[in-house]
């Protein structure tokens, strides 16, 4: 139970009707769950307008209401409070009614297109090693000290954040590394929270679907950056061009890392293998057990964001040389009869172009590599045909499949990827809707030495088609079909 005067205190209120000297038992933006002793915020979305339920949460019992515009008639005892902004506004509330949980540990937020899960879980795994106790939001789990709790959202909303926050102080977390997704940012989700450092991976074609113009996107990234308080640092990416951009407007400490330029953190490839690869890291040779040039620059930004937090540099090197890959991020399998299978969460063109040139730099000789992937219903279309190409231009065969097709039709999903390839090249392109007909179709096709790259799911363990989550992964099938060998 909380004072709603208090909650309020850094929320920019334009007025407010009846007394709100009151103790409110929780905050909710779901008309559902508001009841008596409830501050219903509502909140414009996406798809539905929470000013519309109103007269529904009153009915209901409630009697505190927080909006944008007044409700014409409501009880005489109801309290409304009209604010500028409802989002920005439960942020902060959120914030206030589980005491602030951000100010209480070391927070560090990652975003950009690509990275952040590796990014995010590696410093979890890395502050862990070195003995403390963390927590981790991320798209594959969210962590409080070692408890798994299961991952809806890449970024939660501000009510669920700031509540397990809560529990991460109570557990005694010294640390909470997270994803910052752009959809979280132009929501507001992480309004409120106080963040002491802040890392940018790139910017790639993604969320169009949401976002609808490449500059909103970048803007959205942007604003994290730009609401920094000066004693928390910053570090982006050098190599992609919209770095520095992040950087702008920032009152925060500037940093930069690369493994192509100059930048405040350095690294090289020395040597890549499908085991691993060598690394100079600001000067000193370590080797690590990923592979790729995208994964050094995820190593280079953990390694400089522990080194920011105060970390010993040579703590973090032993430390990054003994952590194992992300779920569903690289993950290689090996068959009895020597094929190799790749399964990688990539789901962007540049990320599935990353995973390709990584695949290529290593692979020798006669090997071919066979790539398996799709694209997801339901969210932006404009990547597919680039989905597509980027596939067919780094592989020796293609495969077209469903990936999660949700409320579309993932015959027309393919068939709009297919727009992306050359008539001259289709010849090397198999369309086949059955994800798991495509993978084991791969795998047969593979000859022993040769790689199979199944891209796009990751640590999914689900296939979702026409609103129903079915069990499905990738990595399983995979092991399956090779087991029958």
């Amino acid at each position: 139970m909380r004072n709603l005067n208090n909650i309020l205190k850094e929320v920019e209120v334009i007025k407010i009707i009846n007394d709100n000297d009151v103790e409110i038992t929780e905050i909710c933006f779901d008309s559902r769950k508001a009841k008596e002793g409830s501050a219903f915020v509502a909140v414009k979305g996406t798809v539905n307008d929470g000013h519309q339920y109103i007269k529904q949460v009153l009915e209901a019992g409630c009697r505190c209401v927080i909006c944008e515009k007044a409700p014409d008639s409501y009880p005489e005892d109801a309290i409304i409070v009209e604010v500028k902004n409802s989002s920005l506004a439960l942020g902060k509330m959120a914030s206030a009614f589980y005491d602030y949980p951000s100010r209480k540990f070391k927070l560090v937020g990652v975003t950009g297109t690509n990275g952040k899960t590796t990014i995010a879980t590696l410093l979890y795994k890395l502050v862990s090693s070195l003995g403390y106790k963390a927590g981790l939001f991320s798209t594959v789990a969210n962590y409080i000290g070692s408890e798994e709790i299961q991952a809806t959202h890449t970024t939660p909303d501000a009510i669920a954040l700031n509540s397990l926050m809560a529990q991460m102080v109570e557990a005694g977390c010294d640390y909470c590394f997270m994803e910052v997704s752009s959809h979280s940012l132009d929501q507001n989700r992480v309004a409120g929270l106080q963040f002491d450092g802040a890392l940018f991976t790139n910017i790639t074609h993604d969320h169009l679907d949401y976002h609808k113009t490449f500059k909103a996107y970048i803007e959205a990234k942007k604003s994290f950056f730009d609401n920094l308080d000066k004693e928390a640092f910053c570090l982006v990416n050098a190599d992609d061009k919209n770095g520095m951009v992040m950087m702008q407007n920032t009152k925060a400490e500037k940093n930069t890392y690369s493994i192509k330029g100059m930048g405040t953190f350095k690294a090289k490839i020395i040597e890549s293998m499908f085991e691993g690869m060598q690394l100079e890291v600001d000067g000193h040779e370590i080797w690590t057990q990923f592979v790729g040039h995208f994964n050094a620059q995820n190593l280079l930004a953990v390694y400089g964001a522990a080194v920011l937090l105060g970390f010993d540099k040579m703590e973090v090197l032993v430390a990054l040389s003994q952590l194992q890959s992300v779920d569903g991020r690289f993950e290689t399998i090996r068959s009895k009869t020597g094929k190799t299978a790749i399964v990688d969460y990539a789901h962007t063109p540049d990320a599935l172009k990353n995973v390709i040139e990584t695949i290529n730099l290593v692979r020798q000789g006669q090997q071919q590599l066979i790539t398996v992937v799709g694209a997801g219903g339901d969210r932006d279309p404009m990547k597919r045909p680039e989905m597509a190409k980027e596939a067919v231009q780094g592989s020796s065969r293609v495969i077209l499949t469903s990936d999660n097709p949700r409320s579309e039709d993932p015959a027309e999903i393919i068939e709009q990827m297919m727009k992306g390839i050359s008539f001259k090249e289709r010849i090397k392109v198999l369309s086949i809707v059955d994800r798991k007909e495509a993978i084991r179709t791969a795998c047969i096709v593979a000859q022993p030495g040769d790689i199979i790259l199944v891209a796009g799911k990751g640590h999914e363990t689900y296939q979702e088609i026409k609103g129903v989550r079915n069990h499905f992964d990738d990595r399983e099938i995979v092991n399956e079909i090779f087991n029958a060998e």
